[in-house]
């Protein structure tokens, strides 16, 4: 699996919150290869997305469609995105750790 990893501006958490849980946050899953995601609130106006995807290929098509510069919407740019392996994750189901890793996965 890999992630892309998107530092962001925004200059409305507000507003931007309202339309990453209108728009975002019911259509992200069809992508493909999406696993998962994470969208972290900002701190001094700077947010992060962590996006996981089943390939480095997918992860870079989806870092490819966040440049540097590009205005999500009216309140989000993109400052950065990087693709990285995931090296590890763990969730909780239920109230019971499970724990990912790459080789687990295989």
């Amino acid at each position: 699996m890999h992630a892309a990893l998107a530092t962001v501006s925004i200059s409305d958490y507000e507003k931007a919150r309202r339309v990453l849980h209108d728009d975002v946050l019911p259509t992200v899953s069809d992508i493909a290869g999406f696993v998962s995601g994470v969208w972290l609130a900002p701190v001094d106006g700077k947010g992060v997305e962590i996006l996981i995807f089943e390939t480095e290929d997918e992860a870079r098509a989806m870092a490819a469609q966040l440049p540097a510069g590009r205005e999500v919407n009216e309140f989000v740019t993109v400052e950065s995105v990087e693709v990285r392996e995931v090296a590890g994750r763990v969730h909780a189901i239920d109230d019971v750790p499970q724990q990912m890793t790459p080789e687990s996965e295989r």
